[in-house]
């Protein structure tokens, strides 16, 4: 049985090797970016989910660098969120929020979607130590919540995944360590015994945030990978992000709400496209989101409707952009 990191390796990081892989043709190799900014990786489970010579298929729209990144839109920029400001308290620690902050555990991931929000982030520091980090969170116990995000924190070995943890889980006013990862969906195998042990020991709460924005993304190795999660009494949420040409439309919303809940996941977030250079192409106006939304309500329960919302520099909080109305 191969491991999570032979499968790691396994990934698709030469875009010749992913375009012959996907047999395109010639008039569609001419509308692949071959030089890209934000280098192509793509774990094989999901290119084998792209059909042959399709790059209209929402899997290829995620994962293929096409020359619509090159599009040039000035509200488009390398840092839209301002995170390389203010907020970023150390080189891996983000304090956006009263009471929660985010860990930048690490650059690395297990797959590039070209919408990424922080493929212009200046990863500074690659120490696995946080030693900064965790000081500055045992001295603000106002903090309930640290968020581990990247990259992806499932990138880290388990030695150093657990180091990070067991520091955390000692720190009193913690409550809450969450999850914000997209491995279980490119290489579901990273959910292993030796992670789950881990997770056992910890006293303070767990907390997963998938990343998933279509249907097809879910498999069986997917479904028994979170399941191991739930089984643990750890709540697994969704967030994606709403992507034109991937899930614009109600039908689209409804299959992967319908495929989380029947998972036992809750619909979480659906994200209004950080405006990240190089994203313009995924665009989908807020009012065409708000519309599929109340389009989604009424079609599935009200538990399967993520709230969608957008992020915005100096705010507070995520702010909702729908508010029920008469």
């Amino acid at each position: 049985m191969k491991t999570w990191r032979m499968l790691q390796k396994e990934s698709f990081t030469k875009l010749s090797d992913l375009t012959t892989y996907l047999e395109l043709t010639q008039d569609n190799l001419e509308l692949v970016d071959f030089s890209p900014h934000f280098p192509c990786l793509v774990p094989r489970r999901l290119a084998e989910k792209i059909p042959k010579n399709c790059l209209t298929h929402p899997m290829a729209r995620q994962f293929v660098p096409l020359k619509e990144e090159k599009w040039e839109s000035p509200d488009f920029i390398e840092d839209p969120l301002c995170e390389q400001g203010g907020v970023r308290v150390t080189p891996s620690l983000l304090h956006k929020y009263d009471g929660r902050l985010l860990l930048i555990a690490t650059g690395a991931c297990a797959m590039h979607c070209r919408y990424c929000f922080r493929q212009h982030f200046s990863y500074q520091s690659e120490d696995k130590s946080f030693t900064q980090e965790l000081d500055y969170i045992r001295q603000n116990p106002t903090l309930h919540e640290v968020i581990l995000s990247g990259g992806d924190p499932l990138s880290l070995s388990d030695d150093h995944l657990e180091n990070l943890l067991m520091h955390l889980d000692q720190i009193d006013h913690l409550q809450v360590i969450r999850f914000h990862s997209r491995f279980p969906i490119g290489i579901p195998e990273r959910i292993t015994d030796e992670l789950l042990t881990i997770l056992k020991r910890l006293k303070k709460q767990i907390v997963f945030v998938v990343h998933i924005n279509c249907a097809d993304e879910y498999d069986e190795e997917v479904t028994q990978a979170l399941r191991k999660l739930t089984a643990l009494s750890i709540p697994v949420l969704t967030q994606s992000v709403l992507l034109k040409g991937v899930n614009d439309s109600a039908l689209a919303l409804k299959a992967l709400s319908l495929a989380s809940i029947s998972r036992g996941i809750l619909p979480y977030y659906l994200h209004k496209l950080d405006k990240i250079r190089g994203a313009a192409h995924f665009e989908v106006g807020e009012n065409e989101g708000i519309a599929l939304i109340k389009e989604l309500r009424k079609q599935v329960p009200g538990y399967a409707v993520p709230q969608f919302v957008a992020e915005y520099p100096k705010e507070r909080s995520k702010t909702p952009l729908i508010v029920l109305q008469n």
